[in-house]
């Protein structure tokens, strides 16, 4: 009961503070973007810690040369814009190169219009390359790059568009859920949650989270144990946090599950906000490394969002484009050092850095191959896993 009465006071200040919120931008201090085509400004809100809010590096001429479009959700939300920010900021400071970012008007709701204004308002600033993350970037980058054939873009997480301004980076996120399931059953947990971002639509979030259920499978048969598995999309349409998605997750805790893999930038916070209540509930973090948000995080399913981001303006400055770049995709993964745990602030006990330093070879040579085509049915098909689908 007083878990219970705990949860419903957390929910309750949650909600008068998401309402509070309401009432303007989702970040202090921000401007939207209009969402016309012709007539927009840009979003220079990061995150509601004023203190945390990354500044515009201008260049001499009052134009930004790099410019990031983020996904739906705040800049730094510990997560997918934030990764990719740091890497287009690192590279940026690193060779004295202006940048700025841009969010789309309308935040989690923003329309392709909204995010062609922001793209469009980025050029009309005296960008040379726009770096997007996210699917839903594809019909606003192919709008604008056909538009701007001079202008380079970089579809993070995305595919190549048959455009010789557009390359695309894509992961191999079924390695990182591979390893973090893994990780997790050899660390011991045997009851494990998995909440995903986009509703069931989004490809990389698929992507983790079969992985993750391979991970777990193969290690209950090394272990010998039987490991069930809380696997939802439910209320994660948005990658948004929410009092319905703590709620879900408090109830998952209420019932015995040990660590839930959080899997939709935002959606972290209302996983947060659950475990808090619980003393030994756990949390596996997406992207980035998310141990310093949570010491309930135990370890981080991640991509090597910053570090690709760089690789890819490292290309264009150095006039490789043409040739390595133009309409392609680039698949990164372990082979790639794109994929996998954060050794050095990993919360395990159990489970060893040389334990997985082996694991991440035999994936990084190709002797173990997670799988990164779905299944229709992800609940049949296991001899060691049980996948409960909450719907």
């Amino acid at each position: 009961m007083k878990k219970v009465l705990a949860v419903l006071i957390a929910l309750s200040l949650l909600l008068c503070l998401g309402l509070a919120a309401c009432g303007g931008n989702e970040d202090s201090g921000s401007t939207d973007a209009a969402s016309t085509d012709d007539a927009a400004s840009t979003n220079d809100a990061a995150s509601t810690d004023s203190a945390s809010q990354p500044a515009d590096n201008q260049g001499a001429e009052g134009t930004f040369e790099i410019a990031v479009v983020t996904d739906v959700g705040q800049l730094m939300d510990k997560g997918f814009n934030q990764g990719t920010y740091e890497g287009a900021q690192a590279y940026a400071e690193a060779n004295g190169i202006s940048y700025k970012y841009y969010q789309p008007a309308n935040g989690s709701d923003a329309s392709d219009n909204d995010r062609i204004a922001a793209m469009k308002q980025a050029i009309n600033n005296g960008a040379k390359i726009i770096v997007a993350p996210g699917f839903l970037q594809q019909t606003a980058m192919e709008a604008v790059a056909k538009e701007n054939p001079d202008v380079k873009f970089v579809f993070v997480d995305g595919w190549a568009l048959g455009l010789d301004n557009v390359t695309a980076i894509v992961y191999k996120e079924q390695e990182s859920g591979y390893m973090a399931g893994y990780a997790a059953v050899m660390e011991g947990y045997t009851k494990l949650g998995f909440t995903g971002g986009g509703g069931g639509t989004n490809p990389a979030v698929n992507r983790y989270g079969y992985g993750f259920l391979q991970g777990a499978e193969d290690a209950a048969a090394e272990k010998g144990v039987d490991v069930s598995v809380k696997y939802s999309f439910k209320y994660g349409e948005t990658f948004s946090a929410s009092t319905e998605l703590q709620t879900q997750i408090a109830g998952w805790y209420d019932e015995g599950v040990e660590a839930v893999f959080a899997c939709g930038g935002s959606m972290f916070q209302s996983v947060k906000s659950a475990a808090g209540e619980y003393e030994d509930a756990k949390i596996i973090g997406v992207d980035v490394d998310q141990s310093g948000e949570s010491e309930k995080v135990i370890t981080s399913a991640m991509k090597g969002l910053s570090a690709s981001v760089e690789k890819v303006l490292g290309q264009f400055y150095d006039g490789k484009w043409d040739a390595e770049l133009a309409d392609k995709a680039q698949n990164l993964g372990a082979a790639e050092n794109s994929t996998g745990l954060p050794t050095e602030t990993w919360r395990l006990a159990n489970f060893t850095v040389e334990q997985y330093q082996e694991l991440f070879n035999k994936i990084k040579s190709g002797e173990v191959t997670p799988k990164d085509e779905v299944p229709a049915d992800v609940t049949a098909g296991w001899a060691h896993i049980t996948v409960d689908l909450d719907k």
